[in-house]
């Protein structure tokens, strides 16, 4: 997909805008998930099958949107997605029994995994018009919305407000920032496939975009690790109250949030090659820290490193596959986001079936190894 002629600050703000929705509508599931449990009078294993729907949706559309928006463009795919998402979202409120709330969660998680594939695509030929790194502050602000969506959602609905109203009034937020971005999304381009043949609808990654969804996975697999087991971690290993076990995410995402709207920065004043490997060996070490040093105080200070390391290597190693010759943009970033959340997926539970084994000191060592190795490949996976 090649860039438009005139890609300026309207482009700019539009992809914020997509991340900043994204981040917002992504997040406001979370405080729903109680409110939902206690309506539909189902246990945790039960719950657990319907959120696994949501995970199955995103990764289901993930691989052929990269197909769509070369056919049909970014502005088209992405308004589509986020619309069909803000409303998927508000009747999470009010999906009736078991058998709705699951295919309403699946549509919901496809249209997040298209808009996820679709507006890092539209990020990447903005960065390349740009001539310098944005893609860490296009995640940024993805970030400040998942931090402001939850809290959006639980203040609405500490003022009194039922899940359905406190929805549609978030709802009726995204979709004014939906009509005020969405004309300056990037129209359709012309494909980077020439011949004239229909690319397939999917295919299995290869070369270096293999290298770069592995990496990828395992950046996502240290992110899901802090956000469903730190808080574990915490209160039954270091003996921390429940009530403040969640500090530990807290100072990963307050660290990650800024780290990638200083990110920008660092990658132009570094290259991509070093932010991935010094991001790994940071990560790696704070995952360290959490497992060796038995005080409260060196778990909050390792999971602040690895949010400071995990921060950036995402957005670079998203910009390494919009810029490799091994598959087309599309396919290729449709790829490497489907395997890294894959990890982001699959990678908590595989931790907690280790932890069951052995303990969550053996499973945050295995996550420190990984990214050892990620940083290790840091210099084949980003360089042309």
């Amino acid at each position: 997909m090649s860039a438009p002629h005139t890609i300026g600050t309207a482009q700019y703000n539009s992809t914020r805008f997509a991340f900043l929705i994204t981040g917002l509508a992504m997040s406001a599931w979370a405080p729903l998930i109680p409110f939902v449990k206690a309506r539909l009078a189902i246990g945790e294993s039960t719950l657990g099958l319907l959120i696994l729907c949501f995970g199955v949706g995103s990764l289901l559309a993930m691989p052929v949107t990269g197909l769509l928006v070369n056919r049909y463009g970014c502005r088209r795919v992405i308004t589509t997605t986020l619309l069909l998402m803000c409303i998927s979202l508000v009747c999470l409120a009010i999906s009736p029994g078991i058998p709705g709330m699951a295919i309403n969660l699946l549509i919901f998680g496809m249209m997040l995994g298209g808009t996820d594939v679709a507006m890092n695509m539209q990020a990447v030929v903005v960065e390349k018009a740009s001539g310098r790194a944005m893609m860490s502050g296009f995640h940024g602000f993805y970030s400040l919305g998942g931090i402001f969506g939850a809290v959006v959602m639980s203040a609405l609905m500490w003022l009194g407000l039922s899940p359905f109203h406190a929805l549609l009034c978030l709802t009726a937020v995204l979709l004014l920032m939906l009509a005020y971005c969405a004309k300056d999304l990037l129209p359709k381009s012309n494909s980077e496939n020439t011949s004239g043949e229909r690319e397939p609808f999917f295919v299995f990654p290869r070369g270096k975009v293999l290298l770069i969804g592995a990496l990828c996975f395992v950046a996502f697999l240290a992110e899901g690790a802090v956000l469903d087991w730190s808080a574990v971690f915490l209160n039954t290993l270091r003996g921390i109250d429940p009530v403040y076990a969640g500090l530990g995410f807290a100072c990963f995402s307050v660290a990650m949030t800024i780290g990638r709207f200083t990110g920008d920065k660092i990658v132009n004043a570094l290259g991509g090659t070093r932010v991935v490997l010094w991001g790994g060996l940071c990560a790696a070490i704070g995952f360290l820290f959490v497992v060796f040093i038995p005080f409260t105080a060196a778990a909050f200070i390792g999971f602040t490193l690895v949010g400071v390391g995990a921060s950036n290597i995402v957005p670079v190693l998203f910009t390494a596959a919009g810029n490799q010759h091994s598959m087309p943009m599309g396919l290729a970033i449709a790829a490497v986001v489907s395997m890294g959340y894959a990890g982001l997926l699959a990678g908590p539970a595989v931790i907690g079936f280790i932890a069951e084994l052995s303990s969550l000191n053996v499973s945050f060592g295995i996550v420190a190894l990984g990214l050892l190795a990620l940083a290790a490949s840091a210099k084949k996976a980003t360089h042309k």
